[in-house]
C-alpha cells in the first residue's frame, strides 16, 4: 500500500494495481491537490489493463458438420385414391300422392314396410266414385238401346244413315263416359308401382285427402347412386387419358368409416359444369343386396386415378413453415439448402410433389433436426427403394 500525504487533507490510501480509488468526498479542493492525484490515478488505470493483457488466449471451437442421411425422389407412375363427398339416393324415388279428393278410408301398409309391386297401399272412400261409375254404366246402356233400335230402323230404310251414325256416335261417347269413372274409381286405390320401401305416412285413416297431396314415399334400394362433385382440373385430368375397367371401379366409405363391402363404377358424367363450384357431378351405382344403404346418406367415394411419371418423396422428409412445405437439398459440394416444394397429393407416408425439385436432386430424410441451411454435411447415401420400404413417420 502506498501512501500520499497532502498539508491540507487526510492521508488517502491507494491500493496498487486495483485500479480503483478510494478517498473521502472533498469540497472545493485546491488545484494543488488535484495535480497531486493525476499521476495516481494514471497509474492505477496502468495497472489495471495490465493484468486482462496477459490473460490466455480464448480457444475457438468449430461447429461439427451435421450428419444426415440423403436419398433421391423416386419417379414412377402411381395409382392414387381420392375421397370425394357423396350423396347416396336411390335408383328409384318416388312421391306417393293421392289422385283423388276424399276421406282416407284405409291404410294399407306401415312405415318402413317393404311391399311388393301392385300391393295396395291406400284407399280413399269411393262412395261417389262408384256412384258416378254406376250413372255412367245406365247412360252407355240406353244409349246402346237406342243405337240398336236405330240400326234395325235402318236396315228397313226407316231411318237414314246419318241418324244411325248419330245414334252411333252418342252410344260411343257415353260408354267413354263409363271409362272415365272407372278410371276416377281405380284412383281412390293406390297400389305400390314398384317393389321398394315405404317411408314415413304422412296422413292417418279419416283424414280428409286433396287431389295431389303427399301420403308416403317410396323408394327401391336394389341399386343405389353415389352423386360427387369432381373439381373441374381432377374432371381434365380424368377424361383426357383412357381409364381401364379398374379405375372406373370405385369404393364407398360410409359415414361411420367402414368401407361398404360392395364395389361401385362409374356410369355417368353430368353435361354441365357448377359455375360457382368449378365442379362437375359424377355418378357410381353400387349395388345394394343386403338393403344397407338407404336413400339420402352420405359417404365418400373412393376412387383411384392414375398419374404417370409421378415424383414421390417421404414425408418425414418435408417439413413446414407457414403452410408451405420444404425439404433440405444438398449440393454436389455438400452444403444443405432449404427448397420449398408444392404438393399436389398425399399418399400414407408419401407425398407427391409436383414442383421444387427433380428425381436427380439429393434430398435429406434423416437427420433434419441437425442439417443448417447454408452449411456443409456428412452425407450417408441410401437407395430410393431402401427408403421407401422402410417408411414410417409422417412430415415433421
Amino acid at each position: 500500500m502506498v501512501w500520499k500525504r497532502d498539508e491540507n487533507y487526510p492521508v488517502q490510501p491507494i491500493p496498487q494495481g486495483s485500479g480503483v480509488l478510494f478517498f473521502t468526498p472533498f469540497l472545493n479542493p485546491p488545484m494543488t491537490t488535484l495535480l497531486t492525484w493525476k499521476p495516481l490515478m494514471f497509474a492505477g488505470l496502468v495497472a489495471s489493463i495490465g493484468p486482462k493483457a496477459c490473460t490466455p488466449h480464448e480457444v475457438v471451437h468449430e461447429e461439427e458438420e451435421a450428419k444426415v442421411v440423403v436419398t433421391h425422389p423416386l419417379k414412377k407412375d402411381t395409382n392414387i385414391t381420392r375421397d370425394y363427398v357423396c350423396q347416396v339416393r336411390s335408383s328409384r324415388h318416388i312421391e306417393v300422392r293421392a289422385m283423388e279428393r276424399g276421406y282416407l278410408e284405409s291404410i294399407e301398409v306401415k312405415e318402413g314396410q317393404h311391399v311388393k309391386e301392385g300391393q295396395p297401399m291406400f284407399k280413399i272412400l269411393p262412395l261417389v266414385y262408384r256412384a258416378e261409375l254406376k250413372r255412367a254404366e245406365a247412360e252407355a246402356q240406353a244409349a246402346n238401346l237406342e243405337y240398336q233400335n236405330t240400326r234395325r230402323l235402318a236396315e228397313n230404310n226407316v231411318v237414314s244413315d246419318t241418324e244411325l251414325a248419330l245414334t252411333k256416335a252418342k252410344y260411343e261417347k257415353a260408354q267413354a263416359e263409363v271409362n272415365l269413372a272407372e278410371a276416377h274409381l281405380g284412383f281412390t286405390e293406390i297400389r305400390a308401382p314398384f317393389p321398394g320401401l315405404v317411408d314415413r305416412l304422412l296422413l292417418r285413416q279419416g283424414s280428409l285427402v286433396e287431389e295431389g297431396e303427399l301420403l308416403t314415399t317410396l323408394s327401391d334400394n336394389d341399386e343405389m347412386w353415389a352423386y360427387f362433385n369432381v373439381p373441374e382440373a381432377e374432371y381434365l385430368e380424368y377424361v383426357s387419358q383412357a381409364q381401364p375397367d379398374e379405375l372406373k371401379t370405385v369404393s364407398l366409405v360410409m359415414a361411420n368409416a367402414q368401407l361398404f363391402e360392395h364395389s361401385g363404377r362409374v356410369n355417368v358424367i353430368e353435361a354441365d359444369f357448377n359455375s360457382d363450384t368449378g365442379t362437375i357431378p359424377f355418378r357410381a351405382d353400387f349395388p345394394n343386396p343386403k338393403g344397407l344403404l338407404r336413400h339420402g346418406e352420405t359417404g365418400n367415394v373412393r376412387m383411384k386415378t392414375k398419374i404417370d411419371g409421378a415424383l414421390l418423396i417421404p414425408q418425414k422428409a418435408t417439413f413446414e413453415i407457414l403452410d408451405h412445405h420444404y425439404v433440405f437439398v444438398v449440393g454436389d459440394d455438400d452444403v444443405v439448402t432449404q427448397q420449398r416444394v408444392l404438393i399436389s397429393d398425399e399418399l400414407e407416408d408419401v407425398f407427391i410433389v409436383s414442383s421444387g425439385i427433380t428425381e436427380k436432386d439429393r434430398i435429406v430424410v434423416e437427420g433434419l433436426r441437425q442439417a443448417r441451411n447454408g452449411k456443409k454435411a456428412e452425407c450417408d447415401y441410401e437407395e430410393p427403394d431402401e427408403v421407401f420400404s422402410n417408411l414410417k413417420l409422417a412430415a415433421e
